[in-house]
């Protein structure tokens, strides 16, 4: 493909957008143009708005060695939240390091139907007890909280990094006096009850490996990713656990892969919870499932 050349002058902030735009397409990069525009911004510390309101603007030296730097780290499939090392989920700021998973946006379903069904239950107001397995940024968990203000949780992750940037992200967002983190294997040797339990576990099969873009099976921890054979072992070591620590009129949520409905509700039926309905994410792929005691 020919490269069309900048209406801009070389040195400024839209030749180094129009630039960047041409290298990322070239690497297959489907956001080139919008890639290429947060980036660049982000060398000068702005809003990718900027680059709109000022094309003109003149970049140092520096400034255009450092565009240049990390468009090619984009070229090379890394996220761009990896390369900002920050990421939005529920309109929150949330830190991400090679440790944790990139927050993405069906997560967000798992927190609209927690919040839906405690606000159904006119619950809001209490002092929730609210646990999250494999917390990893803490997204989940701090999202949920952030709509609580009498929630407390605790956040729980194999990686001891993962649970120091879930910590960190907890006190940036102001939410430290009432959530912490520490390490574990999911939730052994917890003591509960809690009345609510969330978790988005690894659930893709190990045969799906090679289905993956390059920007989550290079980026993302594969830890965080897959889940055995068939992408349900998590749900199978998280099910008796969250049976053993939900409160009665509790109700534990997990984030689903799609077409898993059916096997993680015959999971935790077998670990004597009642499945309790799914919810859709805008793609129409059920990613949200809920799960009661049976003394409901």
């Amino acid at each position: 493909m020919t490269q069309r050349p900048s209406r801009f002058a070389p040195g400024t902030l839209g030749h180094a957008v129009d630039q960047g735009a041409a290298d990322l397409a070239a690497a297959g990069i489907d956001t080139a143009r919008l890639d290429a525009r947060v980036l660049t911004a982000h060398v000068l510390g702005r809003e990718a708005s900027f680059v709109l309101t000022h094309p003109d603007a003149v970049l140092s030296a520096a400034e255009q060695d450092a565009a240049r730097r990390l468009i090619a780290r984009r070229a090379a499939h890394e996220p761009v939240s990896r390369i900002l090392g920050e990421k939005e989920f529920w309109s929150l700021a949330f830190r991400v390091t090679e440790a944790t998973l990139t927050p993405r946006p069906e997560t967000e379903t798992l927190v609209e139907d927690a919040l839906a069904r405690i606000r159904e239950n006119g619950r809001e107001g209490e002092a929730l007890r609210l646990l999250d397995l494999g917390t990893g940024t803490g997204c989940l968990l701090l999202a949920v909280m952030s709509e609580l203000p009498r929630a407390t949780g605790l956040g729980i992750d194999i990686s001891a990094e993962a649970v120091a940037v879930a910590a960190d992200n907890a006190r940036k967002l102001g939410l430290d006096d009432r959530a912490r983190f520490q390490v574990g294997d999911w939730a052994a040797g917890l003591a509960g009850p809690f009345d609510v339990i969330l978790s988005n576990p690894p659930y893709i099969a190990e045969a799906d490996r090679g289905m993956l873009p390059p920007e989550v099976l290079g980026f993302d921890p594969h830890g965080a990713l897959f889940a055995g054979a068939r992408g349900l072992d998590a749900y199978a070591a998280i099910a008796p656990q969250a049976a053993r620590l939900l409160a009665p009129d509790g109700i534990v949520l997990v984030e689903l892969g799609r077409g898993q409905d059916a096997d993680v509700a015959a999971i935790f039926r077998r670990a004597g919870l009642v499945p309790d309905g799914t919810r859709a994410d805008l793609a129409g792929i059920l990613r949200s499932f809920a799960a009661v005691t049976g003394t409901r």
